[in-house]
């Protein structure tokens, strides 16, 4: 099944350009296509001739590349082609995008809408848009004013399930002779909502505090979870300081609450002692651009919960 189409996944996280988005697709599609020999490679070579100097093939006709960021001059020209060459291929082609929201953040005028026509006219390609912030990807998708309104069919991925944690995290610490409760499993799970990272983390940080044929109990995980935050407590200091007060007094005010509601309402401006609803407003509008906060059915949540947690016990 796997040989009937070609797939391709770039993570654009660290883009902040077209032209970034540009080289990370480019340099994603020529390292998947690289195995599938010389014929293939040469089709890709054919339509994308704005890249053409960054390719080479030596006297076996092996291809190469030394693809840059500085080879792309023009990348609504090299992406032009890039799409055409999905529109062409010999198989069917999907193409995985994560980190999707970050085009939100090009200062290029029009990305979205350069990028929906010219995946339209893809037919051959099916895509998938990943992003991890959810705001964001929502108003690039049901935002009636913007290209991407009702393009795609959305998929919300809930956090993985506790049972499947559990297996997975004792499976590993028995592996090397170690032993981690379900009790604590399920612990982390609880306070971090199963989000995969923060579950990873603590897991890694008990892992290195249980010795050889131990055990791994309930009891450890402040702990551990202390020992994650010192790590994080001088970049957690600086990010603080570098925040407009107003930004920062309410960043602290949601991290309190937990799940915050209502945040301009005169009895949240009030409990927290903040200036008024109408500077809340524009703080607000600054944490959610800076991804400090999320938000989802009217509810706010501080997106770093080690911040959030930093926050509560030094503020």
């Amino acid at each position: 099944m796997k040989k009937s189409y070609y797939t391709f996944f770039v993570d654009i996280y660290a883009s902040r350009s077209l032209r970034d988005f540009t080289f990370l697709l480019s340099k994603s599609i020529l390292e998947t296509l690289k195995p599938y020999g010389v014929k293939v490679f040469q089709q890709f070579w054919t339509h994308v001739k704005s890249l053409r100097a960054s390719i080479s093939f030596d006297i076996t006709g092996i291809p190469s590349f030394q693809l840059g960021l500085g080879d792309i001059q023009q990348p609504e020209v090299a992406l032009d082609e890039i799409f055409k060459y999905l529109a062409m291929a010999d198989k069917p082609c999907i193409v995985a995008i994560d980190e999707f929201q970050q085009i939100a953040c090009y200062p290029e005028k029009n990305v979205e809408a350069f990028l929906r026509s010219a995946i339209q006219q893809s037919s051959n390609a099916h895509f998938i848009f990943a992003g991890s912030q959810r705001h964001v990807m929502g108003n690039i998708f049901l935002s009636a004013s913007r290209p991407f309104y009702q393009s795609v069919s959305m998929m919300d991925l809930q956090s993985i399930g506790l049972s499947n944690y559990i297996s997975f995290a004792q499976s590993h610490f028995e592996a090397n002779k170690k032993h981690i409760t379900s009790e604590t499993v399920e612990l982390i799970y609880q306070r971090f909502e199963g989000v995969t990272w923060y579950m990873q983390k603590m897991l890694n940080v008990l892992y290195g505090m249980t010795p050889t044929k131990g055990v791994c109990e309930q009891e450890m995980t402040q702990e551990a979870l202390q020992s994650i935050i010192e790590s994080f407590r001088y970049t957690y200091s600086e990010t603080l300081f570098r925040l407009p007060e107003k930004q920062k007094e309410l960043l602290i005010a949601i991290a309190k609450e937990g799940q915050a509601k209502a945040v301009t309402s005169g009895a949240f401006v009030k409990k927290y002692k903040l200036p008024s609803g109408s500077s809340v407003q524009a703080a607000l509008k600054g944490l959610l651009e800076k991804d400090f906060v999320t938000q989802e059915s009217g509810v706010y949540k501080i997106y770093d919960k080690f911040l959030g947690i930093w926050l509560v016990e030094n503020y």
